[in-house]
């Protein structure tokens, strides 16, 4: 049947929006609303608007394919609210297309050639420094992102397309590549031979990595991940004595705070409040998977034939060879990553964990949520240095970054800490007497932000940031004489 313009207006007009959309029968979660006034710098109406259009465009887009034939172009989204843009080979669809509530753009090539266009460039193997092409209904043409625009001319010239003219370039300096997530439980590789589990994404500073076993590798030693995908470097190893370390990712990796719990599911991490004794736990480990009993004690000093290690927690929980590293969970709290033991997962046996508070205050960490990371506060503005981590209840951090500094000559020491909202963090200013640390300033109000002062004499000086109650980020300003 011959598809006349008053045909195309009945066809389309009950499916396209107007100018002067309605808000949507559903409202849109307010997380939504909130992230496009924040991401796009728009109004709440707006998003409210926006979310409407494109939801009864998205609508549209299979009926105006099939009621324009083979003259469709493509739609697309203009301006702040998405009004919708409907684009045909012929002018003589403008005017039902503005009669049914849509803008009209009228272009010499149909979206079936620009796809047969595509389609002829995908059967030709590109060089590196084309980055990706796609069809563009906007500028009716298909976009090749090129580092060497030279080069991709040469490669389109290569294809065997007839409409080259149809291609245009876009200068880019993206490489893509893929991105995989650091997950509780999975298994990773070390440049050693060996096979471990990641036990919890967490951060210093801006820089990604993973807790696991100090057994697993030494500073230096560089991992894989489960897909054998370049992963990372161990920057943090403390074994015996402990059993932590901290793996730097490269940007391959990404972090969405949770643990692999295989038969269980992906589990968030949301926290790492400490599970008290005989309290539920349970343990992910690329080689025994998932295992969950009960914790039997806390700070368990534990002899291995390579060394002691303390601080440990034993609990009753199986585990075998490679689920070394592996993270302990109790609901969505972060526990620790698993050490050592006895027995195995036929007959049983005894499983100890480190505690993860430990790393996360030597090494200066913070663990990442489901969510993302809660960054640090940004109080303590205008001090010479600033130092971030992050503590759970009870938990205490030494800084500079888990060590101390030397004062060469007298004068003050000045240190702010910037809590979140709802705890109690103190701050204690330590001097080194030759024999022991000893306080000699603190900030200990029932606040989470603190401040002191104090003038002193050359020597060794640490400060102890110190969680009294309540657990998140933190940042540090300190000067020094």
């Amino acid at each position: 049947m011959l598809r006349t313009p008053a045909l195309i207006a009945i066809a389309i007009g009950a499916l396209l929006v107007t100018t002067t959309p309605a808000v949507a029968t559903a409202k849109p979660p307010s997380g939504v609303v909130d992230a496009l006034q924040r991401d796009l710098g728009i109004t709440k109406d707006q998003a409210i608007n926006r979310l409407a259009n494109e939801a009864r465009g998205n609508a549209a887009a299979p009926g105006l394919s099939k009621t324009l034939g083979d003259r469709y172009a493509g739609i697309w989204y203009e301006g702040a609210e998405s009004a919708l843009v409907v684009a045909t080979t012929s002018a003589a669809d403008t005017a039902a297309i503005t009669r049914a509530g849509a803008r009209a753009r009228v272009v010499p090539r149909s979206l079936a050639q620009l796809s047969s266009v595509k389609e002829g460039l995908d059967r030709t193997a590109p060089p590196a420094s084309v980055h990706s092409w796609a069809v563009s209904p906007q500028s009716n043409s298909v976009v090749v992102l090129t580092s060497d625009e030279q080069a991709a001319r040469s490669w389109v010239a290569t294809s065997g397309i007839a409409d080259t003219a149809a291609v245009t370039f876009e200068a880019s300096a993206e490489r893509p590549r893929l991105f995989y997530d650091i997950r509780g439980g999975d298994a990773y590789y070390t440049s050693e031979g060996y096979r471990c589990s990641i036990g919890f994404a967490a951060r210093r500073g801006t820089q990604l990595g993973f807790t696991t076993a100090g057994h697993c590798g030494g500073t230096g030693v560089t991992t894989t991940g489960y897909n054998r995908v370049a992963q990372g470097t161990f920057q943090i190893s403390s074994f015996p004595g402990n059993d932590y370390a901290w793996v730097a990712t490269n940007s391959n990796w990404t972090a969405p705070g949770v643990v692999n719990g295989y038969s269980a599911g992906i589990l968030p991490v949301r926290g790492a409040a400490v599970t008290q004794p005989q309290g539920s736990i349970c343990r992910s480990g690329s080689t025994t998977q998932w295992r969950c009993g009960t914790v039997q004690a806390l700070n368990s000093t534990v002899n291995y034939p390579e060394g002691t290690v303390s601080g440990l927690t034993r609990t009753n929980v199986c585990a075998e060879g490679g689920d070394s590293g592996g993270s302990f969970i109790s609901g969505d709290q972060a526990q620790g990553m698993t050490s050592g033991g006895s027995g195995n997962c036929s007959v049983g046996g005894t499983t100890y964990f480190q505690p993860l508070g430990e790393i996360l205050s030597a090494g200066g960490l913070t663990l990442v949520t489901s969510g993302g990371t809660d960054p640090p506060p940004t109080g303590c503005q205008g001090y010479e240095e600033t130092y971030s981590g992050s503590l759970t209840s009870n938990q205490s951090a030494y800084q500079p970054n888990g060590s101390y500094y030397q004062a060469t000559v007298s004068g003050t020491h000045a240190a702010c800490l910037d809590g979140p909202s709802g705890v109690d963090f103190d701050i204690y200013l330590q001097r080194w007497n030759g024999a022991s640390w000893t306080v000699v300033a603190r900030g200990d109000s029932p606040n989470p932000d603190e401040s002191i002062s104090y003038s002193g004499s050359a020597g060794y000086y640490r400060y102890r940031v110190h969680a009294y109650s309540g657990a998140g980020a933190y940042t540090l300003g300190l000067n020094r004489p």
